[in-house]
């Protein structure tokens, strides 16, 4: 009688065991696939500012040649050609080589690109960042004049599209002249476009990454800035000491959030002239006509990005955990 209950436990700890390596090797691939890509990227950018600075962005080569690409492309179309109607899913196949084709001949200039959506996206999420956290504390924990105003802003950034507010920096107001004269941009720093898409993303986000710490420092138990005053502190070093490493923990899944609008939202600084990812993806849809394909090799390179960030997010999640709250 003893050996059933065994064998029952047995087989259920095997069926743990065997569902339980499927996240595990979902992961590892995950993994090594992000480690493959951003590796590729940073072997890139470094090739390019330390053996061929003076290239041309479209004139440098890839590591890889595309040639057995469209080799392979070529023989699948011929035979998708002779077969007719059956050969349909044949031309599909080739249509995929072709596309890798492309991608592979532009790697250079998509990774230029791509440098400019890293840079946006790191930037505007830390600078957006330390503007979010005193307005969040501000609409908390303030008076009423803070916490209208602190109101009054995300409001209106979060009520108005990204994009106006872009044209709004760029043409309305004009930033790129005198952005364009300060020191450095151009150089060392990146071009007036760049940096006012910058203040551009980094306003808008600083709005929504606001009410996401908001709302993490209303789920902080209000007997913890009580207990703060209680030892001593005062009202705005308990909230810095104890209730905001708190809230900032819980705010991470909304701050992820955040990190992966804006690596798709910096498309949008494509609109004022910005070369990044998107950017680079249309001016070669316009040199060789082929939209759909660029377009098609740019949203592999967004979903990279997308999937590595989310999963650096969710580690850094688990290891800036409460213990016993998570």
């Amino acid at each position: 009688m003893s050996k059933v209950p065994e064998s029952g436990t047995s087989a259920g700890r095997a069926g743990t065991s065997a569902v339980g390596e499927l996240p595990t090797a979902r992961q590892a691939l995950l993994a090594g696939l992000g480690v493959l890509f951003w590796g590729w990227l940073i072997v890139r950018w470094s090739y390019d500012r330390l053996v061929a600075p003076s290239v041309n962005v479209t004139d440098r080569e890839p590591f890889v040649p595309a040639g057995p690409l469209e080799g392979v492309a070529d023989a699948l179309s011929t035979v998708a050609t002779d077969l007719g109607a059956l050969g349909t899913p044949i031309g599909w196949l080739a249509w995929a080589f072709e596309t890798a084709a492309l991608g592979v001949r532009n790697l250079p200039a998509l990774a230029e690109g791509a440098l400019i959506t890293v840079q946006l996206t790191v930037v505007s999420i830390l600078c957006g960042l330390v503007i979010a956290v005193p307005l969040a504390v501000a609409r908390v924990y303030g008076g009423p004049v803070t916490r209208w105003t602190a109101l009054a802003y995300t409001e209106l950034i979060r009520g108005t599209p990204l994009l106006a507010q872009l044209f709004v920096l760029w043409f309305g107001l004009s930033l790129g002249p005198p952005v364009r004269g300060l020191p450095g941009v151009g150089g060392p720093l990146p071009s007036a476009a760049v940096v006012v898409a910058m203040i551009g993303f980094t306003i808008n986000s600083s709005a929504y990454q606001s009410e996401y710490i908001r709302s993490a420092l209303t789920g902080v138990d209000a007997g913890q800035l009580t207990a703060a005053r209680a030892i001593g502190l005062g009202k705005l070093a308990g909230i810095r000491h104890v209730v905001l490493p708190q809230a900032l923990r819980f705010a991470i899944p909304g701050w992820t959030n955040e990190f992966i609008y804006l690596i798709k939202y910096s498309s949008l600084a494509a609109f004022i002239t910005v070369p990044e990812l998107f950017r680079r993806a249309r001016d070669i849809g316009a040199d060789t006509f082929r939209f759909t394909d660029i377009y098609a090799v740019i949203a592999v390179f967004y979903l990279a990005f997308v999937l590595t960030t989310a999963a650096a997010m969710r580690h850094f999640e688990d290891r800036t955990a409460i213990p016993g709250l998570n």
